[in-house]
């Protein structure tokens, strides 16, 4: 898995390179710049591995783990000190690697849901600093916390087809998010209660994409086909998705520092899910994802 990691790192690190010397500009001075032992690929690859790891600090996946078993892969280790310096530089890399290399396409039935990503227990809210001007307080079904939302769509294979990090009082029928989460996604979307609005659902309508729900009590009963129905009842699978990213992957713990540190964790685990050799999936024939895919539009109000 390691290996499989670092050659995926390391050829996007080399496209990437030569994307962005295009960009880099200079102020004529000759500066004298000292490459560092470890290179930018190396240091993907072992903060993606961190996730895949089961260690519950970096630290002590770094120096009990990385430092003892794997200097014959990374010949160049650093110190943990310095290593947290050069983890700072891996943050817009990792989330260009996520974007371009690791997200795959709905295949016309995808998932939607959001989860939270807590900064601090709520009786620690006023005393935080870390993410003070970033931070906002939120309510789900579980309560009030403090932090940020992490709203996620995946395929019926499981894997991550689009994300996006929110405050967390971002609500989510928020009209601006949902357009730019569900960009490049098509057909049918599947999500819980909390979607359900009536100017969300004409606007994605109007460009392709179905968004299906269950209905409150209080609303009027609608015809929806079986096979919708049935999707409807399979969205645990996005909600074993977070389960998987928060317990395994470590999306969420509360000792970041920065916010560099928590945007790096997050898009490290993110990766680190998407190498997972058994992701949480929905078996579906190709027959009936041709008919969800293809099937009409119901153009009533929800």
């Amino acid at each position: 898995m390691l290996l499989t990691i670092f050659c995926s790192t390391d050829d996007f690190c080399k496209a990437f390179f030569r994307y962005q010397k295009k960009f880099l500009l200079t102020s004529g001075a000759v500066r004298r710049i000292k490459a560092s032992s470890l290179s930018l690929s190396e240091v993907m690859a072992i903060m993606i591995y961190f996730h895949i790891s089961r260690y519950r600090t970096f630290k002590d996946y770094y120096t009990k783990h990385v430092c003892q078993h794997l200097r014959c892969e990374f010949p160049g280790l650093v110190s943990y000190n310095r290593f947290v310096e050069l983890m700072g530089g891996a943050m817009v890399p990792l989330m260009v690697y996520l974007q371009r290399c690791r997200l795959k396409k709905s295949a016309g039935v995808a998932f939607v849901d959001s989860t939270t990503l807590k900064a601090c227990h709520n009786r620690r809210i006023h005393n935080h600093k870390t993410f003070r001007d970033f931070a906002q307080r939120g309510k789900t079904s579980m309560g009030w916390f403090y932090g940020f939302k992490l709203h996620l769509i995946v395929n019926h294979r499981g894997d991550l087809v689009s994300f996006m990090l929110t405050a967390g009082n971002t609500d989510d029928r928020n009209l601006a998010m949902m357009q730019t989460l569900t960009k490049n996604v098509l057909g049918k979307l599947f999500g819980d209660r909390g979607y359900i609005s009536s100017k969300l659902f004409k606007i994605l309508l109007k460009r392709g994409l179905q968004l299906i729900t269950k209905l409150k009590k209080n609303m009027a009963n609608k015809l929806v086909p079986m096979m919708d129905k049935l999707m409807l009842k399979k969205r645990a699978l996005i909600e074993s998705i977070n389960d998987q990213l928060k317990n395994l992957c470590q999306i969420e713990h509360t000792r970041h520092r920065s916010i560099v540190n928590f945007l790096g964790n997050l898009f490290s685990g993110l990766i680190a899910y998407t190498f997972s050799p058994q992701k949480p999936s929905i078996a579906i024939g190709e027959f009936e994802l041709l008919n969800l895919s293809l099937a009409n539009f119901e153009t009533s109000k929800p």
